[in-house]
């Protein structure tokens, strides 16, 4: 290490370190700022970049856990020890209008590799109700996602209509599109795609069975 760390970039480092032996995987920026009391996650930014000015992490632009603490404070380091992938996100609520893998929106990840399903999932949906049970989805239930909109008929999909996000069975004739439930108790939804926006955001390829916690219906 080539220059002394202040205490508050110590606090950052050690809760790096502490994070990856725990879990397995590095901390976000908002976690760093929750659990050190900073006011935002661009303060625990600016920390971490100045650890990686000084070599004691590597910061991988584009990700929320992009960091990787170097081997023996080498900037370099084998591909073999750095942490391996966090798996796949747990998306929980969605709030209105926001992108459905915002940061605040994961839970926490499962240890699965993409490709345990097929097609690859790209994050798992909490499934809350039983809308779609009689297609063997529960309440608590996750639903594995692959992220598409290159959807056919009959295929269950999460969609997006208006700020509402939704898993339902897709139908599509002209500009109507139909979405069911697998569950007499539930109405199909309708969308008149002339004077509604529906967004596919994705096909649903596994079902991962139980759980706790509020979700998508």
């Amino acid at each position: 290490m080539a220059r002394p760390l202040t205490a508050r970039q110590q606090n950052v480092y050690d809760f790096i370190v502490k994070t990856m032996s725990e879990f397995g995987y590095p901390p976000t920026r908002a976690e760093i700022a929750r659990a050190l009391g900073f006011r935002s996650p661009n303060a625990a930014e600016e920390h971490l970049r100045a650890l990686d000015r000084k070599g004691v992490i590597r910061m991988i632009p584009g990700t929320s856990r992009g960091i990787r603490l170097p081997a023996n404070g080498n900037e370099t380091e084998p591909a073999e020890s750095q942490p391996q992938s966090p798996g796949l996100p747990i998306i929980g609520s969605v709030a209105a209008g926001s992108p459905i893998l915002a940061t605040e929106h994961i839970d926490r990840y499962c240890p699965l590799p993409a490709d345990y399903f097929s097609p690859s999932a790209d994050y798992l949906l909490r499934v809350r109700g039983l809308s779609m049970k009689d297609a063997g989805i529960f309440d608590g239930d996750l639903l594995a996602v692959h992220r598409t909109q290159q959807i056919r008929d009959g295929q269950i999909v999460v969609a997006r209509i208006d700020d509402d996000v939704t898993v339902k069975r897709f139908q599509r004739e002209g500009n109507r599109v139909t979405l069911s439930a697998e569950n007499a108790d539930f109405a199909p939804i309708v969308v008149d795609l002339e004077h509604q926006h529906l967004e596919i955001e994705g096909l649903g390829v596994g079902v991962i069975r139980g759980g706790n916690g509020s979700g998508l219906h």
